[in-house]
């Protein structure tokens, strides 16, 4: 069995989750999230917990499984807390500006570099080399932050560039440790 699967879905106060042919809809105090799921799986509500089964321990429905309750998860903390990732922009001159959902990235480049938030996500830079982005889809909101932080990802000699709060980049050494061994 999967643990992940197995593992009952707390539904908050606020939260209304149902099912209708295999698609979960999911509505809560920052919005409303709907996405399908196997049509095999079954989707129980009971008590303020909801628990997902599957049929049996085919291949295809275990992999099934703890992604549905994963999904489901996922949205009903979404539609309750949301979430949030932090960028730090490192660079001497490298900055951000955010303005109506549309980030101006000054990165190094001749030219400056717009990205512009989907719907349901909101860009904010409380500094210039900080970036918050919130929404209420966690896909969404990791893959805004994965766009942004393609645009100039970490250099691995200076460590310039943009990358997620707290990520540890390991520096290389440069030619003249290379030239001094």
């Amino acid at each position: 069995m999967s643990r992940i699967g197995r593992a009952p879905v707390d539904i908050v106060a606020g939260v209304e989750v149902s099912v209708n042919n295999s698609i979960v809809k999911v509505k809560g105090p920052k919005g409303q999230l709907e996405f399908p799921i196997s049509s095999r799986l079954t989707v129980k509500i009971e008590d303020g917990s909801l628990t997902v089964e599957r049929p049996s321990d085919h291949r295809d429905d275990r992999a099934q499984h703890g992604l549905a309750r994963s999904l489901i998860n996922n949205a009903v903390i979404g539609v309750s807390q949301g979430y949030t990732r932090n960028l730090e922009i490192r660079g001497v001159g490298y900055r951000a500006n955010a303005k109506n959902n549309v980030v101006d990235l000054s990165l190094g480049f001749s030219h400056p570099v717009l990205v512009t938030a989907p719907e349901g996500v909101t860009i904010e830079t409380p500094e210039q080399t900080k970036i918050v982005i919130t929404g209420i889809d966690k896909q969404v909101v990791g893959q805004v932050a994965a766009n942004i932080r393609a645009k100039r990802p970490p250099d691995s000699y200076h460590g310039k560039g943009v990358r997620y709060e707290g990520e540890h980049i390991r520096l290389k050494p440069g030619k003249a440790a290379a030239a001094a061994g």
